[in-house]
């Protein structure tokens, strides 16, 4: 069972200027998803670690962190556009050209959401593993808003109703509505034979979930990053880190 983990890290970060080597309590923000990557392949002998880059600062500062490599992502995968799949099937297929055989299941860790522990990992590898039809797994949250209850949108005459229609007739509190949940982009379980039918997203028709049990979010503006950095530096988080 072999495994490859990849953390994808371009350097055109635009809403944080330098968002994957930026200091977050005093350590650079790759460090967390290369950290627990490591931890990850300690604890399963057959793990390769690989990190998919554009930027050279990135590629130094991971190398400095403990991993090194002479993959550089090619510019035409580097855009603001780029779909996330088309890149990890280029280092999926970098890195088995260099084994010579293929990875079993592929781990992808998203830099800007590190809120994550070895047991979400382990557990959401069990769940893809004993369902063998499902293609990705991906990790969310309970949602605080619901489609179903109190998000609307505008429709095609001008007026707005609710996202979705409940099952029922009427929905009269969130907590009888149906449950959701966001995709909080921490990390994402592929089965090798997703990246064989040119799937452009990791949501599919055999795509399961793993509902993370504490606080995870990623980073998507400044505010987002001071609140993580608030959480860290003053040990507010729900869980052991």
């Amino acid at each position: 069972m072999k495994i490859l983990i990849t953390i994808c890290a371009r350097g055109g970060s635009k809403g944080i200027p330098r968002k994957n080597v930026k200091l977050l309590n005093g350590v650079p923000l790759i460090k967390y998803s290369l950290d627990i990557a490591q931890k990850f392949s300690l604890a399963n002998s057959v793990v390769k670690v690989a990190l998919s880059t554009d930027n050279i600062e990135i590629k130094n500062v991971a190398e400095e962190c403990g991993l090194k490599t002479n993959y550089l992502r090619p510019h035409y995968l580097a855009g603001d556009e780029t779909g996330k799949i088309d890149t990890l099937k280029h280092l999926l297929e970098y890195e088995e050209e260099l084994l010579g055989e293929r990875f079993d299941f592929v781990l992808d860790l998203d830099v800007t959401s590190p809120l994550r522990t070895l047991k979400d990992l382990h557990e959401a590898f069990s769940s893809i593993q004993n369902e063998n039809e499902t293609l990705s797994l991906f990790s969310v949250s309970k949602a605080h808003r619901n489609p179903y209850f109190n998000m609307v949108e505008k429709k095609s005459n001008g007026y707005f109703s609710l996202v979705k229609i409940p099952p029922e007739d009427t929905v009269l509190s969130r907590q009888n509505a149906p449950e959701v949940y966001d995709m909080n982009a921490s990390f994402y379980w592929y089965r090798r034979s997703f990246f064989d039918k040119n799937l452009t997203t990791v949501v599919t028709e055999r795509s399961i979930v793993y509902n993370m049990p504490h606080i995870c979010f990623d980073l998507d503006s400044p505010l987002d990053f001071m609140f993580m950095e608030y959480l860290l530096v003053n040990d507010k988080l729900d869980f052991a880190f």
